[in-house]
């Protein structure tokens, strides 16, 4: 109302009264609304224990109240990445729209659980900033969020959203609603937790329970036994007492044992060290005794009797016989000393079933006896095993077999062995081959079938035994194929036949991925034997992109030169066998075909081929310039005649009798990309082989450095020959021999000798410009792993072992000589003469 003066005054201050009262009657009000509601809330939350439903209870309720139009309620939880918040109850929640779990700080969710403070948000406008919370993404919408803390541990968080702002009132019943909120969780929170710990205790309770039972009912049990256990504590005090007694004589006995076994190991290195020495003291005065039986056999000064020259060859057939015995001696004392080196490579069957054809197919021919060689289905095309010690095995019990079979047959089968008939000792793991050999000899009776495996043991160990041998071969045998993580077996009927089976597992057990690695192994088909492919592959490709190919020119398909050639090559080391290709041509026709379509490396020619097809061959080949640089390996029964003449040009020819001396120059020539690099072979014709002597050598100087024990006999060859022959005990005099004979044309040079051996010697001359070229041909009698490859790395041309063959030793001599020189040199003997 308007008035002036007083009444104006007046008017103004009951205006102010009015509003005054209007003020505090509305502060009233909302004390009154905020206190009834949070009372109400308090009321709503009582009693209650499942936290879902207290928390869409609270958010069905609150909404309205603070008139938000969408709310969400989350609750913290601990998890595997730290605490999150999980969406517990909601209003008018867009499921599906917005995300249901923040982890702390990740929106305005988790900003407001890890600060603890409350996050409010008024009239954002979208094109000003985009805020990511649970309920939106950006708007002018009002949101608030605010964090459920209790003694400063956050329970959780209440979103809420407006389309308009939160008044004042309401902000002020949030906040305290808050704490009410989180004095009920907590509370929610403890009672559950509080629940569960009495579950767990009244479980645990029920098994106490049940468990005094059970102690109640043993411990009855107890004391019923502990009279038992008192009267037997008496008894066992008694045992203690000579159980003691007897530790202390136990004690004593393993000291004594331990002595013993010591003693024992000294014994075995002494023998192993003492039985290789006595190799080579027992080879070096056999090396004389073989050489000059040998000599008194050939008669070359015709002053001998027959029956002379026969006592001669009998000796010497005899010191070889003591020469295999050294050599079995020798094996059996590597196996028991646990010094046999094992050199486990990929071995493939087909060559290994060659060798036993060539090998074993001539010895039973000689006595009539039918011989085969089977495989089963299921068998691989290749091994993983040690070649040498295999064959050394299969070559003993095959030998066996046919010595002691007088007619009838000798059958060597190859089969997957089956788990049940695996004996003890063979390691598996794998697939396991049985090599069974059985014939139709004589047999063995049932007592001594273990016997035969000890050594020196025979089946028939009588003095009137009809059977030779040192009873060394089955106690070897069984003892390599133990290393090779196999065993053999034997079954027999006396008068009937044996079986002897060699139990192998198909890869070394040993053999780790360290050692070897191998594809998939061909498996062979059920068969007599392996069939030899026309063209047979080596495994790898060569060095330089071309196949090192080998022609084998014989009379039949699939020969014994084929079959040499192929076990020549699969003794190769792996490395020399990349990219060798063998190829058969059966007749001279064929032969000039396949050298006019292809290069071939070098060429394996059967001599013997009828109506002379071979020296036709080798006249065309004569004809073809491009073909002189082949070298021809010229294989014949004997030794081809001094007077018959081979064409000349025809590549460089080596005509050879021995099928060992064959497999190796196949596999020298083969090994090397240069075959022009390969010394030629000597010719070895019927001259070589008769009384007479060979003049070729006349006039060439031989130092031979080797004790006084082998020197007479050496002598006595090369002197035969037309040699001069200088003597060196040990390898400081053969130096100093050297030095004052610089026309020193070859030198034989022995390993073991005092002061100096023959390996620092030889690398001694080695290292002498002037002699970088010397021919020095090792000798040694030890025998032992490893002496040829370090022979041939101290410097040495060539390898011999004792006792030497007077022959080999000549074609070695004459293999490292110039021949234009030696025919010199017996030109110019001649003419002195």
């Amino acid at each position: 109302m308007d008035a002036s003066g007083e009444v104006a005054d007046l008017k103004d201050n009951v205006n102010f009264m009015v509003e005054s009262l209007r003020e505090t009657t509305r502060a009233n009000e909302e004390q009154d609304w905020l206190k009834t509601n949070l009372a109400r809330f308090s009321a709503l939350m009582q009693g209650r224990r499942d936290l879902a439903v207290v928390a869409e209870s609270v958010m069905d309720e609150l909404a309205p109240l603070v008139e938000a139009q969408c709310g969400a309620f989350y609750l913290a939880e601990e998890g595997p990445d730290g605490t999150v918040l999980q969406l517990v109850g909601s209003y008018a929640f867009p499921d599906g729209e917005r995300p249901t779990r923040f982890r702390l700080g990740e929106s305005f969710v988790g900003q407001a659980a890890r600060s603890r403070r409350t996050i409010s948000v008024d009239t954002i406008p979208a094109e000003y900033l985009v805020a990511s919370s649970g309920l939106l993404r950006a708007g002018s919408l009002s949101l608030v969020v605010l964090p459920i803390v209790v003694e400063d541990q956050v329970l959780g968080v209440i979103e809420l959203a407006s389309v308009q702002p939160f008044t004042q009132v309401h902000r002020d019943f949030l906040d305290q609603l808050m704490e009410t909120i989180g004095v009920n969780v907590n509370s929610i929170v403890a009672n559950a937790r509080t629940d569960e710990l009495l579950g767990e205790s009244q479980r645990l309770a029920a098994e106490l329970q049940a468990r005094s039972g059970e102690l109640q009912a043993r411990q009855e049990e107890l004391q019923a036994s502990n009279a038992e256990l008192e009267e037997k504590a008496e008894l066992l005090a008694t045992q203690n007492r000579d159980i003691e007694t007897k530790n202390l004589e136990i004690e004593q006995a393993r000291q004594e044992l331990e002595e013993r076994a010591h003693q024992l190991s000294l014994a075995s290195k002494y023998k192993s060290e003492f039985l290789a020495n006595m190799s080579h003291e027992l080879r070096t005065p056999l090396n004389s005794l073989l050489i000059l039986a040998q000599l008194l056999a050939q008669n070359p000064t015709r002053n001998l009797t027959a029956k002379q020259v026969e006592y001669a060859g009998i000796i010497h057939s005899a010191g070889s016989d003591l020469l295999q015995l050294i050599n079995d001696i020798l094996d059996l004392s590597k196996v028991e000393a646990g010094k046999m080196d094992l050199n486990v490579d990929a071995v493939p069957l087909r060559a290994l079933l060659d060798y036993v054809e060539a090998t074993f197919r001539p010895l039973t021919g000689q006595k009539n006896l039918a011989f085969a060689v089977h495989t089963a289905a299921g068998v691989p095309g290749e091994l993983l095993t040690d070649d040498y010690r295999l064959r050394q095995v299969l070559r003993n019990l095959l030998s066996n077999a046919v010595k002691f079979t007088e007619q009838g047959r000798v059958e060597l089968r190859i089969e997957p062995a089956t788990d049940a008939e695996l004996p003890d000792g063979v390691r598996r793991g794998g697939p396991v081959l049985a090599f069974r050999v059985t014939d139709t000899g004589i047999g063995i009776a049932p007592q001594h079938l273990e016997t035969v495996f000890g050594a020196f043991q025979q089946a028939d160990g009588t003095t009137s035994r009809k059977y030779g041998g040192t009873g060394l071969g089955l106690s070897i045998s069984r003892e390599i194929a133990f290393l090779l993580g196999g065993a053999i077996t034997v079954e027999s009927t006396p008068g009937r036949g044996s079986t002897f089976t060699l139990y192998l597992p198909a890869e070394h057990p040993d053999t780790t991925a360290t050692g070897t690695a191998m594809s998939a192994p061909e498996v062979l088909e059920d068969g007599d034997a392996p069939p030899a492919a026309e063209t047979a592959h080596a495994p790898s490709a060569p060095t330089d992109g071309q196949p090192r190919r080998l022609l084998v020119v014989e009379g039949r398909p699939n020969g014994l030169l084929r079959m040499v050639a192929e076990s020549a090559i699969a003794e190769l080391p792996r490395t020399s066998q990349h990219g060798v290709e063998i190829i058969t041509a059966v007749g001279a026709q064929e032969a000039a075909a396949t050298l006019a379509t292809r290069p071939c490396h070098c060429v394996v020619l059967e001599l013997d081929m009828p109506n002379g097809a071979a020296l036709e061959l080798l006249r065309e080949m004569h004809a073809d310039p491009a073909l002189h640089a082949v070298p021809i390996l010229a294989h014949r029964g004997r030794a081809i005649a001094a007077d018959e003449d081979l064409p000349g040009g025809a590549g460089r020819v080596e005509v050879i009798s021995s099928l060992d001396e064959l497999r190796e120059r196949i596999a020298l020539h083969m090994s090397t990309d240069s075959p022009g690099d390969i010394p030629q072979l000597a010719r070895r014709t019927e001259s070589d082989w008769s009384p007479d002597i060979d003049s070729s050598l006349t006039g060439r100087t031989v130092l031979v450095v080797d004790d006084d024990r082998n020197l007479y006999a050496i002598t006595g060859i090369l002197e035969l020959h037309g040699m001069h022959v200088l003597q060196a005990e040990n390898g400081r005099a053969a130096l100093e021999c050297l030095a004052a004979h610089p026309g020193i044309d070859v030198i034989l040079m022995d390993v073991m000798m005092p002061e100096m051996d023959g390996y620092t010697a030889t690398a001694a001359i080695r290292a002498m410009p002037e002699h970088e070229g010397l021919p020095i041909i090792a000798v040694t009698a030890k025998a032992m792993i490893g002496d040829r490859e370090k022979s041939l790395a101290s410097g040495a041309s060539d390898y011999v072992t004792k006792p030497v063959d007077a022959d080999e030793l000549i074609v070695r001599i004459k293999s490292h000589l110039p021949a234009q020189a030696t025919n010199s040199a017996a030109s110019s003997a001649q003419e002195n003469a």
